[in-house]
């Protein structure tokens, strides 16, 4: 079996490593993996294809500021793209996230389509079914259950000047509905359940926790107490691949102001801007790709602190979990998802004493039974060992059928 994942990036944050272990688990049962993908650099065992050039990302960037169209440029990337597509002769395509300013979507489509090639679509968001937005929960908007248009967040990600997305809705559901032999995979069952209302509600939805490797995610030590001074105060960490107040940037220095000086918070991923803002009391450190250093820091952490505004199963969660770390989050997308009443604590959205309030009752539980438990749900239900082999068994019964 030849299967052909297509993704913005390889290998790197949350949707590339996911990419990555299921490259891993087809290579160890027999089959070929290959990864496209069209930002950055990367480094990976499947057999990796880049889609385009830099300056490419960067001129659809800017096509999308002007008309609205993203996933509509980047044609001759996409063609060339293509032509190594046509030497590999997939199987199987596995979709993953499309947008990101790297494909042009009318020239994949119409090569599925011709080769009635089956597709395996993973959602890590909502843009596959709205006209612009990648998440609409924060306004509350419902105009994607029935047509986009005069959308409010147009000028977010992926940003522009004007507003298409009564056009885009429309050639997204065209494209999209077009493929006859699809299934679609989401990790929450939160966004399963959006999936149902909108217009990709004909294909069949599997709803499958995402996944983590237990051998690189685990309770360990280290020298990080020392290194950054934190003596025997008890660490609430933050983690983001870029913040935003969407991710709780704001949250967390409102959190700052409240807490205790029996707590240091820590925030991984700030930008250099960020950094300088910080107050005092919270370490702020830049975006790591080391695993190792990741796993140092939720080892470290006394909690995990997810105050995400919108998001559908962030994998930072079930990483905290794995390392034996307690887990506080909104009431959020699919996030709730990850925990029980055994490892964490579910606040309002957007409530600073909410997450004061968990940390309070937090410490009136046995911490070590607490982490325990956390380490327990993480092998239990996100081995990568196990909920990875549910991507090569859809893919399987996609080509035996």
């Amino acid at each position: 079996m030849r299967v052909l994942q297509i993704n913005s990036v390889a290998n790197s944050g949350s949707t590339g490593r996911i990419a990555e272990e299921i490259g891993n688990v087809l290579l160890a049962n027999g089959h070929e993996s290959y990864i496209a993908y069209g930002r950055g650099k990367a480094k990976s065992n499947s057999k990796l294809i880049k889609i385009g050039w830099d300056k490419d990302v960067y001129l659809h960037g800017a096509y999308t500021l002007l008309t609205d169209k993203h996933g509509f440029a980047s044609k001759k990337a996409t063609k060339n793209f293509i032509k190594e597509v046509e030497k590999i002769k997939p199987d199987l395509i596995a979709l993953h996230n499309l947008h990101g300013y790297y494909l042009h979507l009318p020239t994949l489509f119409a090569y599925i389509n011709k080769h009635k090639i089956p597709v395996v679509w993973t959602l890590f968001d909502c843009w596959a079914f709205t006209g612009h937005c990648t998440y609409f929960d924060d306004i509350n908007c419902k105009k994607w259950e029935i047509h986009c248009e005069k959308c409010p967040k147009h000028k977010r990600y992926p940003s522009s000047w004007v507003d298409k997305s009564f056009n885009n809705f429309e050639a997204k559901q065209q494209l999209f509905t077009s493929v006859k032999k699809m299934e679609l995979i989401t990790h929450s069952q939160w966004l399963g359940d959006l999936v149902k209302k909108s217009f990709l509600n004909n294909y069949k939805v599997h709803v499958t926790p995402s996944a983590i490797n237990l051998d690189l995610f685990r309770p360990i030590k280290s020298d990080l107490r020392s290194r950054h001074a934190i003596g025997d105060k008890k660490v609430v960490l933050g983690c983001a691949s870029t913040w935003s107040n969407r991710k709780g940037y704001r949250d967390f220095l409102e959190l700052s102001k409240n807490l205790s000086n029996d707590y240091q918070i820590v925030m991984i991923g700030l930008n250099k801007k960020e950094l300088k803002a910080l107050p005092e009391n919270i370490i702020g450190l830049e975006r790591t790709e080391s695993i190792e250093e990741l796993v140092q820091w939720y080892s470290l952490a006394h909690v995990f602190v997810n105050p995400t505004s919108q998001d559908n199963f962030p994998t930072t969660n079930l990483e905290a979990l794995a390392c034996g770390t307690p887990v506080i989050t909104y009431n959020t997308g699919g996030s709730p998802e990850a925990v029980d009443e055994h490892t964490g604590f579910v606040v309002e959205k957007g409530s600073c004493p909410g997450i004061l309030g968990a940390i309070g009752e937090m410490e009136t539980k046995d911490y070590t039974l607490l982490s325990k438990a956390c380490r327990e749900r993480a092998k239990h239900l996100f081995d990568k060992k196990t909920r990875f082999l549910d991507y090569l068994n859809i893919f399987q019964e996609m080509i035996a059928n």
